[in-house]
């Protein structure tokens, strides 16, 4: 029978393209990974990875073989930690991933609090886009994650925390004057590039209206949105919460609430086999309440 140390050996490999890489993530000797490699092929009677002396590539039924190995190699870690967290639940490490447009602005404020909750628990942050976090809770290398929706997010637990709306940021001037109209019908604005989900979400937030990208342009972060704005180089779409976290405080923008645009919802999500989900919960109320203790206007 194929052991999970050798499905741990394939997947390395799969990952790597690369034996003593591979090897060291594995924390053994490349001749013990290379053993254990040839071991599973021997006994499946497959070959599984083609070597050369220049590159490594898996079969295809090598690829679906550590595709499933990684399933399996999930849910044992998850019988372990399901041990571990009936006893420790809030204890060790967790591994937290977080979209760009909501990490940096809710996660700092809240530390003090979830420091004071789980005084034992180690967090460590990653940003993401939305399709990479859910991909690393499917993997394994997360454990929780915080995104928007509406999202594709397929079986994986959620809970709800907020609901977060936009705000108009023009440059000062006559168009910062005309307030929401600024963006116009068939108005195009400047938006995060693509694969961040408020790029989506910003040009939904006006069913009724024909909002465009300016294809033109396209910023890696909102800080560089803003700067754009404050050249007076175009208009903006800004969540609530980056902007009650002073995203825009040194920027010269003119800011203009939207409270007819369609939120966003930001939820906090786990796969459905987690041993944490109540640790979980209880980071969310904190969450909630970090957001609530945020809005200057009760929005």
């Amino acid at each position: 029978m194929v052991t999970l140390r050798q499905l741990r050996f394939l997947t390395a490999v799969a990952d790597h393209l690369n034996f003593s890489r591979a090897a060291e993530a594995c924390f053994v000797t490349q001749p013990t990974l290379s053993a254990g490699i040839k071991e599973m092929e021997a006994r499946l009677g497959v070959q599984l990875v083609e070597r050369t002396r220049r590159s490594v590539m898996l079969t295809p039924l090598g690829e679906e073989i550590a595709a499933r190995g990684r399933r399996l190699l999930l849910e044992a870690e998850e019988i372990d930690k399901l041990a571990e967290a009936h006893l420790r639940p809030d204890e060790g490490a967790l591994r937290l991933g977080a979209i760009p447009t909501i990490g940096p602005y809710l996660i700092p404020p809240a530390l003090p609090a979830l420091r004071g909750a789980f005084p034992k628990l180690k967090i460590y942050l990653r940003e993401e886009i939305t399709d990479s976090l859910i991909a690393g809770l499917g993997e394994g290398r997360l454990d929780v994650i915080l995104i928007a929706l509406p999202f594709e997010i397929g079986s994986l637990d959620h809970m709800a925390l907020f609901e977060d709306g936009y705000q108009l940021a023009t440059p000062p001037g006559p168009m910062a004057a005309s307030g929401p109209e600024a963006l116009g019908l068939g108005g195009q604005v400047m938006l995060l590039e693509k694969g961040h989900c408020l790029q989506r979400h910003a040009l939904q937030a006006f069913p009724d209206r024909h909002l465009e990208r300016d294809e033109s342009f396209s910023a890696t972060s909102l800080t560089t949105l803003i700067a754009m704005v404050s050249e007076g180089l175009g208009i903006t779409l800004l969540p609530n919460l980056a902007v009650d976290a002073g995203v825009a405080a040194g920027g010269a923008v003119t800011l203009t609430p939207l409270p007819e645009a369609c939120p966003r919802q930001v939820v906090l999500a786990w796969r459905k086999t987690s041993a944490r989900k109540d640790v979980f919960r209880r980071i969310g109320r904190i969450l909630t309440q970090t957001r609530h203790q945020m809005d200057p206007g009760g929005r």
